[in-house]
């Protein structure tokens, strides 16, 4: 029985089974196994922690009260990413409304979620390094349009498959494949430009 094992050795569907037999700590266990890759995500897509913060927030809200809309003949992960791009798209349509668009990450110094993404076995230039290189990414992919950087970052970043992204994004494999070598070529470009800068 799923129950009966240690929770951390659960499929991410068993969890979805034992939280919906009323143990939270499964969905706790789904927490920490989602949190930071959705966070990346959602960074990835609208360029903001706080936001991306605040949206994965509200995608677990979402998928403890709607657990039980949830089917096991879709893998979880894809599940989750699906509520969680819906609520990025519908952030973004709200900043075009409003007429904000925060390109790249804020230049805080004290901000901590900055400082985790560092290595700090690595020397203090290849920390200056890696840091702009990244800076630059997320410069490059925010000039990209929304379609094309939910499929490069849900692919190149995230690691999901070409289904799974279809399934995420509601499009077909053709769209999505068209999309993802568009989405590549773009960023290709403003790589370039930022190397020659």
């Amino acid at each position: 029985m799923a129950e009966q094992r240690p929770l951390r050795d659960l499929t991410d569907e068993e969890l979805v089974t034992v939280f919906k037999s009323g143990k939270v700590e499964a969905f706790n266990e789904l927490i920490g196994r989602f949190k930071d890759p959705l966070v990346n995500y959602i960074y990835r897509y609208l360029g903001d922690f706080d936001e991306a913060d605040d949206i994965v927030q509200d995608t677990f809200v979402r998928v403890f009260r709607h657990i039980d809309q949830y089917q096991p003949i879709a893998k979880f992960s894809t599940w989750i990413y699906t509520i969680a791009t819906n609520l990025a798209r519908t952030q973004y349509q709200r900043r075009k409304r409003w007429g904000i668009f925060s390109f790249g990450h804020r230049d805080d110094e004290d901000d901590e979620r900055s400082q985790e993404l560092r290595d700090e076995q690595l020397l203090p230039d290849a920390i200056a390094d890696g840091s702009l290189l990244h800076e630059q990414i997320q410069q490059a992919l925010n000039k990209l349009a929304p379609v094309f950087r939910e499929v490069i970052v849900l692919y190149e970043i995230e690691e999901k498959s070409y289904e799974e992204i279809c399934e995420i994004t509601g499009q077909n494999m053709g769209t999505v494949k068209s999309r993802l070598n568009r989405a590549r070529a773009k960023l290709q470009l403003l790589l370039k430009e930022f190397v020659s800068e």
